[in-house]
């Protein structure tokens, strides 16, 4: 069982989730099924299997939460010896010198990677290209879109 890195915002928002679909969404469902029950033919009721169907979901998401949160690897980045490296739960100040835009993201794993929100996974092309560098780096990245050039402005530990 590998133990998967995990930032501490991530963990938490996992534990999080957890208790809601455990305490609220978890009875709401129960209820649902109780309540389609009531309706009485299964066989045609489309509210029951859709109630079973989100039932399976739920406990499905119960379940791989449960797993990440047993094989988490917390790693907290403020309490790391750095020297200015990228490393996992870093955030880093871009500059892309094809168009001059400003972008930070901060390297996370898997299960809180989430682009819109300037989180990427450390595995991804963007996550591997940075690791290991430093500020005033030059990276070229090879990217589903293509090749980019970035200067890394900054790198931060919060």
């Amino acid at each position: 069982m590998d133990k998967e890195p995990i930032t501490l915002k991530g963990l938490e928002n996992l534990k999080e989730e957890l208790i809601f679909l455990k305490e609220k969404k978890r009875p709401e469902i129960v209820s649902a099924i109780a309540d389609a029950r009531s309706h009485g033919d299964l066989k045609e009721n489309a509210e029951y299997h859709a109630a079973k169907e989100q039932q399976s979901y739920n406990e499905g998401r119960i379940q791989e939460i449960e797993d990440l949160i047993a094989r988490a690897n917390v790693i907290d980045v403020t309490k790391l010896n750095n020297d200015g490296k990228v490393i996992f739960g870093s955030t880093v100040f871009l500059e892309n010198l094809d168009t001059n835009e400003k972008i930070d993201y901060k390297i996370v794993g898997k299960d809180e990677a989430d682009l819109k929100k300037k989180l990427i996974y450390f595995k991804s092309p963007i996550g591997k290209g940075l690791i290991g560098k430093k500020r005033k780096d030059l990276v070229e990245i090879s990217t589903p879109a293509g090749i980019k050039n970035f200067e890394i402005i900054e790198v931060k530990y919060i």
